[in-house]
């Protein structure tokens, strides 16, 4: 079989198939819909298969289609292992690398290291998504990520992996609250009460839910906010209850009128890892940004340790 495409039709295949769109996959390929609909035509003429099917709400892969997209991504990531390698010898070449972060991760550690890796390479854009863990995980697996950071028990045997820091979810009360007193509370024990919670794109709003669904209860959404610090000015108002990092419940206990009640489900407790397909062919800043994150958690850890 002679195969006849090049990195526009590996881009566009892969833009398409993370928008189930193939208008949008146009659009971000900064491609017409008429010459996009041509490329993919003339692909699926060469490799003689249909790796779309299209319906009314977008375009889905086949399985031919997705075996054309993984190794679409491995061919896009090795180009970008070149770029990054030649970026020590070459002046003006841009870097870009992709991060996936669970909540506590994206929201409490990382953008004071990533402000300094920025600093540091002026020439190099991020990325930077939140997910769920299970979700960074099949996308450093698939290539979709450069880097990722999960929390908990998740399963990364395929993976290289790198500890990180570790944190715990939290129930986060008013002062005043009945539990505000108690040594530790059970989750479920929870669930009887008014929560706020963060919004429905958070991986801590996914993850909470997951953990209902495992025990047939829904979760009382009293109202949804788009930060921690919000979170806890309303639960400090009365409004609810609500399950945070511990990291960040600590920081805002600090001057609000809040407690913070451990939780004794054995899920709360999380130890973060970095993880990727492999260290070594990785793009030299990738590994910068490695580097600076694992030391940032060294300091993070000394310090707390002191």
């Amino acid at each position: 079989m002679s195969l006849h495409f090049d990195l526009v039709d590996l881009r566009l295949l892969v833009r398409v198939a993370e928008a189930n769109s193939l208008t949008r996959g146009a659009e971000a390929s900064h491609l017409s819909l008429p010459a996009a609909s041509t490329r993919i035509k003339n692909l699926e003429e060469s490799v003689g298969t249909r790796l779309f099917w299209r319906n009314s709400q977008g375009v889905t892969l086949t399985p031919a289609g997705q075996a054309f997209v993984h190794h679409a991504r491995l061919v896009l990531g090795q180009l970008q292992q070149l770029s990054g390698d030649l970026q020590a010898y070459t002046q003006g070449v841009k870097g870009h690398v992709r991060v996936y972060a669970n909540t506590t991760a994206l929201s409490e550690y990382l953008p004071p290291v990533l402000a300094a890796f920025l600093r540091s390479h002026p020439d190099v854009n991020i990325d930077l998504r939140e997910r769920l863990s299970n979700d960074i995980i099949r996308a450093v697996t698939d290539g979709q990520t450069d880097i990722g950071i999960v929390a908990g028990s998740v399963r990364t045997e395929n993976l290289e992996t790198l500890p990180y820091r570790q944190d715990a979810l939290v129930l986060v009360v008013p002062e005043t609250h009945p539990l505000a007193q108690q040594s530790s509370v059970v989750f479920e024990d929870t669930l009887d009460l008014l929560h706020v919670g963060l919004h429905e794109a958070s991986a801590i709003h996914a993850f909470l839910r997951q953990a209902c669904e495992r025990l047939s209860r829904t979760l009382q959404l009293r109202i949804q906010v788009s930060s921690f610090e919000v979170a806890c000015r309303l639960i400090e108002e009365g409004v609810g209850v609500g399950v945070l990092p511990a990291s960040a419940a600590s920081r805002h206990a600090r001057h609000m009128a809040i407690r913070i009640v451990p939780l004794s489900d054995a899920w709360s407790l999380r130890a973060m890892q970095i993880c990727v397909r492999s260290f070594d062919t990785l793009p030299l800043f990738a590994r910068d940004l490695v580097d600076l994150l694992t030391a940032d958690a060294q300091v993070a850890q000394a310090t707390a340790q002191a």
